[in-house]
């Protein structure tokens, strides 16, 4: 089928004299905008294309159309594709002014176009080159095809997997390791339930709201409303980047509400259990203890916990140094209460892991994600098991404990808002609001006795 884009790529005329008469037509509510060129600041990477908008009848606004990319993304010159997309942009300009709409049935307009050039003598042989050696093809001679309607042709629609491993690869240079392990295994499974309950969706621009949809549901009847809104935001942040790189028009994704969850949070540790705890792993397992410490007394998740290197503390300056969940690399005090329990490290090779499971400074050759599902084992058949805690009950809980007896202590001698603000250099966390929501979680603030107010 002959397209727009066949009409666009062939002549060469003056672009000043088109865009003179075109801005000349547009001083009362133009019906198309002034084509333009994306070069995606010289990015050979991405796909370029010429692109613009054309007044929809039914709105009356103006809307944009199929981006023209032709044969300009084979070429991988700037100067090449540049002078191509030119010659394109000019042409479209051409049959616009000509009147050419996307909204109408333009058979007789596309012969119409033929005949004209035909008569102008435009053929390959005498306008069929734009820079260096680059050729521009000709519209296609065949009458016998029906024409309906005119369209801006794109490149072949990506395959769901096409799709998806394009901004997966994209994706590795911006995301952690278990991030992107998230969004592959989240988007196999996605590609298989299409494969296995709509054969019909093939290629990208298939996969509509609908579809998600539909599988979605089906991880919230299996699994959880957490799971479903986790798997939401992978295939949200997957085909941004899609419609980001012109893959698709737009999200779906965006579409769809996520699902209001009751998050079960692990629960604070009295005073009197820690004190057990700690004075239980004293004497059965100092290497958890000391892990354990880390979390209580630096604030620490556990996975950052596992991340420390034997380089990473420096005791000169009593600081730590270590890759945070919204930082790339934080640095933290290590309090006195601390560093008097550190073993001498002094000898230890700086690329060692400050914990393993059998020794304090050593390898560890497995995932973070591995690292951390040990300890949080090891805590509950060491820990959980013998003092019977529940559920609720984990590693974590101790960074709430440890930060609600901080908070308490401070509030006592300063305001409320000044003890926030000291305690926010402490913990890490990056906005006040953030550190006020997390201690209405934990119920780190607790009113006074009010009887003499009843």
């Amino acid at each position: 089928m002959s397209t727009l884009n066949e009409i666009i790529t062939f002549e060469l005329e003056s672009e000043h004299d088109f865009e003179h008469e075109l801005e000349y037509n547009l001083t009362q509510k133009p019906q198309f905008s002034t084509p333009k060129i994306y070069h995606a600041k010289g990015d050979l990477s991405k796909r370029w294309y010429v692109y613009y908008s054309y007044r929809n009848p039914l709105t009356n606004k103006l809307e944009r159309q199929q981006n023209i990319y032709g044969q300009a993304n084979q070429y991988k010159f700037k100067e090449d594709r540049l002078a191509l997309l030119a010659v394109y942009r000019r042409r479209l300009i051409k049959l616009l002014k000509s009147g050419y709409n996307p909204y109408n049935d333009n058979t007789d307009f596309y012969y119409s176009t033929k005949d004209n050039e035909s008569q102008e003598g435009l053929t390959p042989s005498n306008s069929n080159k734009v820079h260096s050696n680059i050729p521009i093809s000709p519209i296609v001679n065949d009458s016998s095809i029906p024409i309906a309607e005119l369209k801006a042709t794109e490149e072949p629609k990506m395959t769901l997997q096409q799709a998806f491993d394009f901004s997966l690869k994209l994706k590795e240079k911006v995301v952690a390791e278990r991030t992107l392990k998230d969004y592959t295994g989240r988007a196999k499974k996605l590609i298989t339930w299409v494969k296995k309950k709509h054969p019909e969706v093939v290629t990208i621009d298939q996969l509509n709201k609908k579809v998600i949809s539909l599988f979605l549901h089906d991880v919230l009847s299996t699994t959880s409303p957490r799971n479903y809104n986790n798997f939401r935001t992978d295939f949200s942040s997957l085909m941004q980047t899609m419609e980001d790189n012109d893959i698709i028009k737009s999200n779906p994704v965006k579409k769809i509400k996520a699902l209001k969850t009751n998050p079960q949070r692990n629960k604070t540790y009295s005073l009197t259990k820690q004190s057990e705890i700690f004075d239980y792993l004293e004497a059965n397992d100092p290497v958890l203890l000391l892990f354990i410490k880390f979390i209580s007394y630096n604030f620490l998740r556990p996975i950052e916990a596992c991340r420390i290197r034997i380089k990473d503390i420096n005791l000169e300056e009593s600081t730590i140094q270590f890759v945070a969940k919204n930082s790339p690399l934080k640095t933290k005090r290590i309090p006195e209460i601390l560093l008097k329990d550190l073993p001498d490290l002094s000898g230890l090779d700086g690329e060692l892991f400050l914990f393993t499971p059998n020794q304090i400074g050593g390898t560890w050759d497995t995932t973070e994600d591995n690292k951390r599902d040990y300890f949080s084992k090891r805590y509950k058949k060491v820990v959980k098991d013998h003092f019977r805690l529940g559920t609720n009950y984990g590693l974590y809980s101790f960074r709430h404990t440890f930060i609600t007896k901080l908070y308490r202590a401070l509030v006592k001698d300063s305001s409320p808002h000044e003890a926030k603000s000291r305690l926010m250099l402490i913990t890490g966390h990056s906005t006040m609001s953030a550190l006020e929501k997390y201690l209405r979680d934990i119920d780190a603030a607790i009113a006074d006795d009010y009887s003499h107010l009843l």
